[in-house]
C-alpha cells in the first residue's frame, strides 16, 4: 500500500510543526499539504523549514479545499470554528480531530460530518492518556459514591480553554463508570462559600502557567484513603504520535465517529 498522504491543519503553530516533524519520521506516511489561517503571516513559507527539517517544497496555504482534495486525510489540532469548517471538506477522507473546547452545536456538526468521513476525535491523542481514561472508567465503576472524584489539570499559560479537553474526557469516563449523567454532575468551578461538597459530583480544578505541556490527576478520595491516577506529558510529540497512529488505523475504516479507545482496542475496559 502506498504511503498515506496527510494534510496538517494549523501547520504554522506549535502542534502543527510537531505533526509535520512526526510525519517525516513515521514510515507509511507522507506530508501532502499544510494549511493555515488566511490571515497568517506564515502563508507561503515552507512547512519543512518551519518544522526544523529543511525545505520540503510544501508551502503553507489557506486553500483548504484544494489541499484536502489531494490527500487521504487531515490531522487537525486547531480551534473549534476551524475544525467545523474543515469537516465540510473531509467526505471520503480521514479526519483526525485533536481540537478541544467544541460547543454542543459544534460537536453535533462534527458528528454529522462523520456520516461521510472517517473521523477519529479525542480530547487527547496520547496513548497513555487514553489508557488512563479506560482505567478511570474501571475504577469509578468499582468504587462507590463514598469515594469523591476530583480531576486536576495544569497547562501552559497560552491555553485558551478550561477545564482541558483531557480533564473533561476523564470526567466523562468517570461518569460512564458510575452510570451517571456527566453534564448534571460536573462541578467545573468553585469560588466563595460553596457549602459542603455534593455527594456524587465530579469536581474539576484548572491551573495555568509557564510552559507546562500537560499534567492531569484523577483523584478518588474516600474514607481514610485516596487513589490517584496521574499522567504527565513532557513533549508534544506524544500527541502527534498518537494522532498519526489513529490516522493509519482509520485508513480503510467505514465512515463514522471514532475515539482513541477504538484505535487502541480499549472498549472492553
Amino acid at each position: 500500500m502506498s504511503d498515506m498522504r496527510l494534510v496538517v491543519a494549523g501547520a504554522g503553530g506549535r502542534m502543527g510543526r510537531t505533526l509535520i516533524k512526526a510525519i517525516a519520521e513515521t514510515p507509511g506516511l507522507a506530508l501532502a499539504g499544510a494549511i493555515e489561517d488566511g490571515k497568517s503571516p506564515l502563508l507561503g513559507q515552507d512547512a519543512g523549514q518551519l518544522a526544523g527539517l529543511g525545505n520540503n517544497g510544501i508551502a503553507l496555504t489557506a486553500d483548504t479545499k484544494d489541499a484536502i482534495a489531494r490527500a487521504d486525510g487531515v490531522v487537525d489540532f486547531t480551534v473549534p470554528k476551524a475544525t467545523v469548517a474543515l469537516a465540510a471538506f473531509t467526505a471520503g477522507k480521514v479526519h483526525i480531530v485533536g481540537t478541544t473546547g467544541l460547543s454542543a452545536d459544534e460537536e453535533a456538526r462534527v458528528k454529522e460530518a462523520a456520516k461521510g468521513a472517517v473521523i477519529v476525535k479525542s480530547g487527547n491523542m496520547s496513548l497513555g492518556v487514553n489508557l488512563l481514561a479506560a482505567l478511570t472508567r474501571r475504577v469509578a465503576k468499582t468504587l462507590g459514591e463514598e469515594f469523591d472524584i476530583e480531576i486536576f489539570e495544569m497547562h501552559h499559560n497560552r491555553k485558551i480553554d478550561a477545564p482541558s479537553g483531557t480533564a473533561l474526557m476523564f470526567g466523562r469516563a468517570a461518569a460512564e463508570g458510575r452510570g451517571i449523567e456527566f453534564g448534571a454532575r460536573a462541578d467545573r468551578g468553585r469560588d466563595g462559600e460553596t457549602g459542603a461538597r455534593t455527594i456524587g459530583n465530579i469536581g474539576f480544578a484548572s491551573l495555568r502557567g509557564g510552559t507546562v505541556v500537560g499534567e492531569h490527576s484523577v483523584i478518588f478520595a474516600g474514607p481514610a484513603e485516596r487513589i490517584e491516577l496521574v499522567h504527565r506529558a513532557e513533549d508534544r510529540m506524544i500527541f502527534a504520535r498518537g494522532a498519526l497512529k489513529a490516522a493509519l488505523w482509520a485508513r480503510g475504516q467505514k465512515p463514522g465517529l471514532y475515539s482513541m479507545a477504538d484505535v487502541l482496542g480499549l472498549g472492553d475496559m
